[in-house]
């Protein structure tokens, strides 16, 4: 628990307020009983800025023209970047050994592209946090040969910029690798003091990355005409209508066919979308209608 002032008070009203601007701003939603939760993350960054208030620093947000690295901020202090290598790696599996190789063999796919120049198929991890998710797939994907048949570029973004910068980094703890084979842990990574790994100029070059807000179309429909999105572990802190815009975006530049791989906590079935849930190769994938 941070220490914020006794004089820093956030209200019903100011929290309501607060809640429903980065709800609209960045999709994330804070239920009625977590106002204790948003001061406690939100209330240091206000310090820091110099307001005397969360209401001043709600103006600020909403009417000041130059927010936009500001909002950069916020969303720092909100981010939730724990995670791990190979979470929920039975996608991960499925990616690699199915759903890449159908890609490229249909119409013979692959020969094709590869008399295109800088064609290749794109892999967009759309909440990458701190960067376990893409390096993973690039493990998996580098594990099964793929990146000397194929050309394949993956993208690994997120809306927190200080997670991004963790992730471009590319060092992880050693809870990054709880369940993680040992073998492909000194294979993939280099241990730089204690406790401390990178992971190896091979793999990390293969990730592009940079920050883009899922809540705002023009920063995410160049990436959402990607074949193959994993967007996991972020709906969970989206409202239902957050989640369905997003996902309809998604729908709405992804090509056919395309595949949407979300956490399994994230059932899109109360939804209506453009997508059928499909389990294949033991992995449940959203599949575009």
């Amino acid at each position: 628990m941070k220490f914020i002032p006794n004089q820093l008070i956030l209200s019903d009203k100011i929290f309501t307020l607060l809640r429903d601007l980065i709800h609209s701003h960045g999709g994330i939603y804070y239920a009625d009983n977590q106002k204790e939760v948003l001061a406690d993350k939100l209330g240091v960054r206000v310090i820091e800025r110099g307001f005397d208030s969360f209401l001043d620093y709600f103006y600020y947000l909403k009417y000041d023209n130059n927010t936009a690295e500001e909002w950069k901020n916020v969303m720092d202090s909100l981010a939730v970047s724990e995670t791990f290598f190979n979470r929920e790696y039975d996608q991960i599996k499925a990616l690699a050994e199915l759903f890449v190789p159908q890609y490229f063999d249909r119409d013979n796919r692959l020969k094709l592209w590869r008399d295109i120049p800088n064609r290749s198929l794109r892999i967009w991890c759309a909440a990458c946090a701190t960067g376990e998710e893409p390096i993973s797939i690039a493990m998996a994907l580098n594990e099964n040969g793929w990146f000397e048949r194929a050309p394949i570029t993956i993208y690994g973004t997120d809306a927190s910029q200080g997670a991004v910068n963790k992730a471009k980094m590319g060092l992880y703890g050693q809870r990054s690798f709880r369940n993680f084979p040992p073998e492909l842990q000194h294979k993939y990574f280099t241990q730089e003091g204690e406790g401390c790994w990178r992971v190896v100029p091979e793999i990390h070059s293969r990730i592009h990355w940079g920050t883009v807000n899922l809540r705002s179309q023009p920063e995410a429909e160049a990436l959402a005409s990607s074949p193959i999105i994993f967007c996991r572990n972020v709906f969970i802190y989206f409202s239902d209508d957050a989640i369905r815009e997003t996902v309809g975006m998604f729908a709405k530049f992804m090509p056919e066919p395309a595949y949407l791989f979300v956490a399994a906590s994230e059932s899109l079935l109360r939804l209506t979308t453009d997508f059928d849930l499909q389990q294949i190769g033991g992995a449940f994938v959203y599949v575009k209608k």
